[in-house]
């Protein structure tokens, strides 16, 4: 398929009176949550601003803060191009700034991830230092998408080029990090794993965490092979657990480029049901990496596509169900609180 045109794939759009077809009691609602990746945006497939996710917040779990996650947006458009993804720094800021005007009882976007390009080697330092002065303390980390593959094209504002993470500037610009005490988020495909193993090797005391489980794609050349990409994405994730830097956010598999087609269904899955699909590749995470190098991410609005935000958190607690109770306030607090250096 690479010399014929890359299949494009869509991402489905939240359809609020869908969702609303599946309600749930909510389970454990006491536990406290650590939302660790979520969005804000205003596009033509809908718009998560503080209202739309309050919202969702205070739909019956216990989410104490949350951390927002680059997104391409509200950029600046004038002004030197490296300094543009400030501008949705602060924005950001000024959201989080409003909930606390509020007096809104979650710490909305407690967390800031940004978007810097590392190609620009030492340059960047300004681009990082301009992110912190925005952020209003909240500044924690860079992510530069990298998640490409020749046979697929997803819903990315800016695909990424090919090999980003071995690129000698790109890994230039990445040393920074270590200087300002940020950390790395890393958004890939299961076949890119190994290109992350490399870099988390490279680069031992820079905290890293892996978006989305590893983005195991289960479209295109790998639609009706699930079992292949688990082996595949299995050996590539336990190699990657031997990086103590190195951590996984239990999340994203709602994106239409996993390969589960929630949203195909009459109705919207239950939690049920998306724990039956989705712990095979969690809890093999959890083993790998242990309960303190891994957390329940939302990866809203885009996982809103396909199910709601009380439903989700309900299937993450049903596939949390056989840990410890110390493991299960690991994963849905404490290690993205201790990741993302979060007092709650």
């Amino acid at each position: 398929m690479s010399a014929a045109q890359p299949l494009l794939v869509e991402h489905p759009s939240p359809d609020l009176a869908w969702l609303a077809k599946m309600r749930e009691d909510i389970i454990d609602p006491d536990l406290p949550i650590v939302d660790p990746h979520h969005h804000l945006w205003d596009r033509p497939n809908g718009k998560y601003y503080l209202d739309e996710l309050l919202a969702d917040l205070n739909a019956g779990h216990n989410v104490v803060a949350t951390v927002f996650l680059q997104c391409f947006w509200a950029y600046r458009t004038t002004g030197p191009e490296e300094l543009r993804p400030v501008g949705e720094t602060e924005f950001v800021a000024s959201v989080a700034d409003e909930a606390e005007r509020r007096n809104v009882p979650q710490r909305v976007c407690a967390a800031i991830v940004g978007h810097a390009d590392f190609r620009i080697g030492e340059r960047v330092d300004a681009v990082l230092e301009a992110h912190i002065a925005a952020a209003g303390g909240r500044f924690r980390g860079i992510r530069q998408v990298t998640a490409r593959h020749p046979d697929i094209l997803a819903s990315i504002a800016t695909p990424p080029p090919f090999g980003l993470m071995g690129d000698p500037a790109f890994r230039a610009g990445f040393a920074r990090l270590g200087t300002y005490g940020l950390s790395f988020d890393a958004w890939l495909y299961h076949t890119q794993l190994g290109e992350l193993l490399d870099l988390a090797r490279a680069f031992p005391a820079i905290p890293m965490v892996i978006n989305h489980v590893g983005g195991p794609i289960g479209v295109g050349p790998y639609r009706g092979k699930r079992d292949e990409v688990f082996a595949a994405w299995h050996q590539s994730m336990r190699d990657l657990a031997a990086c103590p830097n190195v951590h996984v956010k239990l999340g994203g598999l709602a994106m239409a480029i996993n390969g589960f087609d929630f949203h195909r269904e009459v109705l919207p899955p239950s939690s049920g049901e998306l724990a039956q699909a989705w712990q095979p590749w969690m809890l093999a995470c959890i083993e790998a990496f242990g309960a303190s190098r891994c957390m329940f991410e939302s990866n809203f609005p885009v996982d809103k596509g396909m199910c709601s935000y009380p439903v989700l958190w309900n299937a993450f607690k049903r596939i949390a169900a056989g840990a410890s109770a110390d493991e299960r306030t690991a994963l849905f607090h404490d290690t993205a609180a201790r990741f993302y250096r979060l007092t709650t």
